[in-house]
């Protein structure tokens, strides 16, 4: 084996550090979207414009980490694996800010975006004012549908994308080491 590959000697998933993180990171990032999804269809809370958003990340980290995965048990070169890993890392990374600005807008520490949040400035005509009414639901950012021991949606993707950024930064350390 050339220092340019991952070592995947031992044959278990417990010898491959980039395995081991990868799949973790799409296993927590596809439990996430799943509970988001069952929030959505099933309990009927509607995600805000800033819970959309808090979902690409999911969306980007169950195929990637899938991928880099499937790569580190096939022995892929470890810079591969390594820029797979870092790209998870800053992806669950950036997302921890994004959930954390949208739990700091639910709190009231700062302003969130207009379009979901603050005040209602241009209601439009009022000939079809009544109609609009009827058929559109505006899910505000700034308030709370649903909390859990004190934390919001937005509050548990702070932690849950910490820990997959963890994961991440835990798999490039142990990979480099390899």
């Amino acid at each position: 084996m050339t220092l340019a590959t991952a070592d995947t000697s031992q044959g278990t998933a417990a010898g491959n550090p980039a395995l081991v993180a990868a799949s973790a990171i799409a296993l927590i990032a596809a439990a996430t979207l799943a509970g988001a999804w069952f929030f959505q269809l099933v309990l009927e809370i509607l995600p805000c414009p800033l819970c959309l958003e808090q979902r690409y990340a999911h969306y980007l980290a169950v195929p990637l980490g899938v991928l880099v995965a499937f790569a580190a048990g096939r022995g892929a070169p470890r810079p591969l694996l390594l820029a797979g890993l870092a790209i998870l890392g800053l992806a669950a990374l950036a997302n921890a800010g994004l959930a954390t600005y949208h739990a700091g807008v639910e709190w009231g520490f700062w302003q969130g975006p207009t379009d979901c949040s603050g005040p209602i400035v241009n209601l439009g005509s009022a000939g079809n004012l009544l109609e609009r009414l009827e058929t559109v639901k505006v899910v505000r950012c700034d308030e709370v549908q649903w909390r859990f021991l004190g934390l919001s949606l937005a509050g548990y993707n702070v932690l849950i994308s910490l820990l997959m950024a963890a994961l991440a930064a835990w798999g490039v350390a142990r990979t480099a080491k390899a």
